[in-house]
């Protein structure tokens, strides 16, 4: 089975400065290096599903800029369906700054530009494509209410709806009625629910929450630990692989992404499509950048398997 999966999301050129511990405030340092690449955690996600074996389709906006054409060149080179990228002629390219320190640990400063300049209008053009998806995915560096749009007629047409809340943010009224599944990292999913994530019971206490709040689907990722699963089936946690990280700088956009392209529409092969996820995510963070650093099927089969 191939999951036919339509993603609706940023597209960020990426910046990284490449240093040797982070700043303190107030202080300068100098950067080793500087990249730049294509990001953003819809681009990362689609392109991580689409190098697993899903079908793509992606719906977002870009500056009418070159950076706007560098973005939609990014994806159409891995066979993104590109058909519903709009040009925004006011807003710029959305970009993002990354500190890269020498542990492999990142802070990013986005600028979400045309992204954020997106209307839920947009999406009635975009329905035609929805409808024929298996799974929609959405983040929070899209604005939210457009998501609501395109996450209500996921819901007419049978379509499993996936919610990545990042960066965090209170989520509007009503999203989650028309999520199926929510994935938080454990800092999302604390600053969502209230609830600090150290162990399985507080994990379980989060899926708690989430039910109370709508969502009863909920999958927390905590970084090289591995990630926790809740659903009507019953919940879990698959571990981490572990590996020496040069990169975590689009490691959960990649796990999304591979997961979407294993899951069964019904999440009744949960477990199996996570350990692949984590078997996707281990190989970026070994890697530097954003879409360059995301594993193809193939990589990941030669690696695991």
């Amino acid at each position: 089975m191939i999951n036919r999966v339509v993603v609706l999301g940023s597209l960020n050129v990426d910046t990284t400065l490449h240093i040797d511990q982070m700043p303190k405030p107030g202080e300068t340092i100098s950067a080793k290096s500087k990249t730049n690449s294509a990001g953003g955690k819809g681009a990362n996600q689609a392109v991580a599903a689409v190098r697993s074996g899903a079908v793509i389709s992606f719906i977002g906006q870009v500056g009418d800029d070159g950076n706007g054409k560098f973005m939609i060149d990014a994806l159409e080179n891995d066979g993104i369906n590109t058909d519903h990228v709009a040009v925004d002629k006011v807003e710029g390219t959305g970009s993002a700054v990354i500190l890269l320190d020498s542990q492999g640990q990142n802070s990013i400063m986005v600028y979400g530009g045309a992204n954020q300049a997106m209307k839920p209008a947009m999406m009635v053009d975009a329905e035609p494509l929805i409808e024929n998806a298996d799974i929609l995915i959405s983040e929070f560096e899209t604005p939210q209410d457009v998501t609501y749009e395109a996450f209500k007629l996921a819901k007419q047409h049978g379509v499993t709806t996936i919610l990545n809340p990042a960066p965090a943010a209170e989520i509007i009224d009503g999203l989650l009625e028309v999520t199926d599944l929510i994935v938080p990292n454990e800092t999302e999913s604390a600053s969502l629910t209230g609830i600090e994530v150290t162990d399985n019971d507080s994990m379980d206490r989060n899926a708690e929450k989430f039910a109370q709040m709508g969502i009863d689907n909920l999958i927390i990722t905590v970084g090289s630990r591995g990630a926790y699963y809740h659903t009507a089936d019953g919940s879990g946690f698959v571990p981490a692989f572990k590996v020496k990280a040069k990169d975590t700088t689009a490691a959960g956009d990649t796990f999304i992404g591979a997961f979407s392209s294993k899951v069964n529409k019904d999440l009744s092969n949960v477990e199996e499509a996570l350990t692949y996820a984590q078997q996707a995510s281990s190989i970026t963070v070994q890697r530097l950048g954003a879409l360059p650093s995301i594993p193809t099927e193939k990589e990941i089969n030669a690696e695991y398997k």
